[in-house]
């Protein structure tokens, strides 16, 4: 597959397409094929080496929608074809609130969303929104559940 690749710290001027294995993906994972992602600042801060967990050479972006391309054994609510949007906060962990010990961001450290291909755990997929394009879908994820944790989670907003 071809994906976005940075071989080195330095800003998006760095970044070489290249040819790279395809992902495959274990019992609990989907592989997606992308059809947009959408750059965030973390993407930036990461590619400057100004966010940590960076190991190079790495394939950035966090926030992506596409279709499933393959399953993996254990998989059952999502199927070959099916379109989705990927939720980028990777084994977040029991409590809503806090993320757990295991907890990255999708993108950095693990393989992201600039690629024609990636592996994410299957609980890390959603239908994407019929009224929602590509683009618009791969838009929301990152910056969507950034701002329902701080409204909803952890400010308590509620109805009334």
């Amino acid at each position: 597959m071809k994906a976005m690749v940075m071989p080195e710290l330095g800003g998006s001027d760095k970044l070489v397409l290249q040819t790279v294995e395809d992902p495959h993906p274990s019992a609990e994972e989907v592989v997606v094929r992308l059809r947009a992602a959408a750059l965030n600042r973390r993407d930036l801060y990461a590619q400057q080496g100004q966010y940590p967990g960076v190991h190079l050479p790495a394939i950035p972006g966090s926030d992506g929608a596409g279709v499933v391309a393959e399953v993996g054994e254990h998989v059952r609510h999502v199927k070959v074809g099916d379109p989705v949007l990927i939720n980028p906060a990777l084994h977040w962990g029991e409590d809503e609130r806090f993320y757990g010990p295991d907890f990255e961001i999708l993108g950095i450290p693990s393989n992201g969303t600039y690629a024609q291909l990636v592996a994410v755990p299957a609980e890390n997929v959603f239908p994407k929104p019929a009224h929602l394009s590509f683009e618009e879908a791969a838009a929301l994820p990152l910056a969507g559940l950034t701002a329902w944790r701080a409204v909803v989670t952890r400010g308590k907003l509620a109805a009334g």
